[in-house]
């Protein structure tokens, strides 16, 4: 017995293919498995036993921040553990897959307490309210509409009032989801059904919801109306063929993470340290595993 996994990640394929994988993906209902899907790349863990040393490695570096778009970002610890945590709640998951994900957030949390990787990284809010800044849109004159209700959405509020943005306006498929955020940001919340009468008077649309389906069609946008669009879910919100459009400049998350990645050369000093800390780990991830097993073993003798 083995435990087995697969992946894709931004490191081997575009949105476009991690979007197709994502249409086609099938797992049976009842095979105990752990799932972790984030805007970046699509893992699956299953079985029993033995466990590569490869895996061990490879799914410490993704906790650790060390395989993400964003090198050292914080984000990925929890999806993680969220990962882990539903597949505890769905399935009986086998000792070996307790084992590896227990031990690598433990690792997660021990790279990010002994080296700097995290500090001073860069969130795709911060990202996005920085080229939105740059485009030489003034924030406190305009007009921002943000899609969905989430971590990511509430950031992105608070970064962009912190720069002077004063007129938001905020949608969600649940309306009451969105009325906490119009209460705590002074924010203006909409009906989604009023989505097109919105974005006629939209300057900055950002759309960030785990909606599995297109939220930004073609039929529902409006003709000739300049907009800067940044679409941070994966799969995407907004249609692409929008970008064809007079006036629109439309950027995804692979924009967004391209100019993050400009600013992140000054932590190769500390990627250095995270690999060593990772590469001590599973040398003791083996070694407790040896361990218990001699333990184990002469307990039933």
């Amino acid at each position: 017995m083995m435990v087995y996994y697969s992946s894709i990640s931004q490191f081997n394929t575009g949105i476009t293919a991690r979007e197709d994988y994502l249409k086609i993906l099938r797992i049976p209902e009842e095979e105990p498995h752990v799932l972790l899907k984030t805007c970046n790349r699509i893992e699956l863990y299953r079985g029993a036993g033995d466990i590569p040393v490869e895996i061990v490695r490879h799914l410490f570096r993704v906790v650790a921040g060390l395989e993400s778009g964003l090198t050292g970002e914080s984000a990925i610890q929890g999806q993680v553990k969220l990962a882990y945590e539903t597949a505890k709640t769905n399935y009986k998951l086998s000792p070996a897959l307790h084992r590896l994900f227990q031990q690598a957030l433990r690792v997660g949390k021990l790279v990010r307490t002994q080296s700097g990787i995290g500090k001073g990284a860069v969130s795709h809010g911060q990202a996005t309210v920085e080229m939105i800044a740059s485009s030489g849109i003034e924030l406190d004159k305009a007009r921002i509409t943000l899609i969905g209700v989430n971590k990511l959405t509430e950031d992105t509020i608070r970064f962009l009032q912190q720069r002077g943005a004063e007129t938001l306006f905020v949608a969600n498929r649940s309306y009451h989801k969105a009325l906490p955020y119009a209460e705590k940001y002074n924010c203006k919340i909409f009906h989604f059904e009023n989505l097109t009468e919105v974005l006629m008077r939209t300057d900055v649309l950002i759309s960030a919801t785990s909606a599995p389906y297109t939220v930004v069609r073609t039929d529902k946008f409006p003709k000739n109306k300049p907009m800067h669009i940044f679409d941070l879910a994966f799969p995407r919100d907004v249609d692409a063929a929008i970008a064809d459009y007079a006036g629109i400049s439309l950027y995804n998350i692979e924009d967004i993470e391209a100019r993050i990645r400009k600013n992140l050369h000054k932590r190769s000093k500390e990627i250095a340290i995270a690999e060593n800390i990772i590469a001590q780990e599973v040398t003791s991830f083996f070694k407790r595993k040896h361990h218990v097993s001699n333990i184990e073993s002469h307990q039933q003798k």
